[in-house]
């Protein structure tokens, strides 16, 4: 073979190589876990991550072709370890947590991977953070809400039924989230004249007898506190508030569509939209620490005239022209 010859084709066999290297640099694949303390199945829930999953395609993320996405369901102290461990032994790049309890079980087992967080109330308080425009670490995102936003669902419920004199907060025992926002609600309870109680959420008999005692006197009221545990509860509570017309308020919408007599919170969903743009800018390179975990730009309040009628309520006017949804 003449040099011309061979020089030629060793040209065009790189020409070849080229492309295919460069095909194989773009394609290189990321690994992110998703850590979800809620139960799997639940068609709310889940819009949660169809959200991310779009946000997430939207910027170029495919899942099987340039990342591959572990999801971890569960909800309850053993499921989530279970799952933190799970995912930290598959080594993602990135870690997207929801709520509290799954945040501080991925802390303790985990010093390097990084993770952004939606759902959670107030991170400094709770000690996931060291502040939010300087998180530090390895730990950023979304936070649902300060923990002083939990007395406004006691003004709500006393708008909305002045009679109320004794609130029931239902959520988990032992969990930092639950006790920071009965601290908040408690804050408020003496200038709204009512006795404030609890109910713990572990198990479905321990909500009706709760429920059911609270009823047995007129002036009764319920608060649903924003923890993994109370939400998921949601639609035995629903019902049990119906059983016994007890006005009720809860802190995501989805409550109020599903039977929920109020509700007030940020838009969770869109939380999950905005953590897909924190992943997207980690598996590039930016450091945790150099994202500021960002707060809710809106609260939604929604009522169902459906339910406040069952309950023989009237709406205040006021109340209603504040509303962002209303369903008849």
């Amino acid at each position: 073979m003449r040099r011309r010859e061979f020089i030629t084709l060793l040209g065009g066999a790189a020409a070849v190589a080229l492309p295919l290297v460069a095909r194989a640099q773009q394609t290189v694949m990321k690994r992110v876990g998703v850590l979800m303390g809620l139960p799997d199945g639940d068609p709310d829930f889940q819009a949660r991550v169809t959200a991310f999953r779009q946000a997430f395609l939207v910027l170029g993320w495919h899942e099987g072709k340039n990342v591959h996405v572990d999801y971890r369901w569960g909800i309850g102290a053993d499921a989530i370890r279970k799952g933190a461990a799970e995912l930290v032994g598959l080594a993602p790049d990135v870690v997207l947590v929801n709520s509290p309890p799954s945040v501080l079980a991925l802390q303790k087992i985990n010093r390097t991977i990084p993770m952004v967080f939606v759902g959670v109330t107030d991170p400094v308080v709770l000690g996931l953070v060291q502040s939010l425009p300087r998180p530090g670490g390895i730990t950023t995102g979304f936070t649902s809400a300060e923990v002083g936003l939990s007395a406004k669902w006691l003004e709500l419920l006393k708008e909305i039924s002045p009679s109320t004199k004794r609130v029931a907060v239902l959520g988990p025992t032992k969990n930092p989230g639950a006790e920071a926002q009965f601290s908040a609600i408690q804050s408020g309870a003496a200038s709204f004249q009512v006795e404030l109680s609890r109910i713990d959420v572990s198990d479905p008999g321990k909500i009706e007898r709760g429920i059911n005692a609270l009823a047995s006197s007129a002036g009764g009221g319920l608060i649903v506190d924003r923890t993994a545990e109370a939400i998921s509860a949601r639609n035995a509570i629903i019902a049990l508030a119906a059983k016994y017309r007890l006005p009720a308020v809860y802190p995501e919408g989805f409550c109020v569509t599903n039977g929920g007599l109020v509700s007030y919170g940020p838009d969770i969903r869109d939380d999950f939209r905005k953590a897909a743009e924190y992943v997207d800018h980690i598996l590039k390179g930016v450091k945790p620490a150099d994202l500021p975990v960002q707060v809710p730009t809106k609260y939604v309040l929604a009522i169902n005239l459906k339910t406040a009628k069952a309950l023989d309520l009237s709406v205040p006017p006021t109340l209603l022209a504040r509303a962002d949804e209303v369903i008849d």
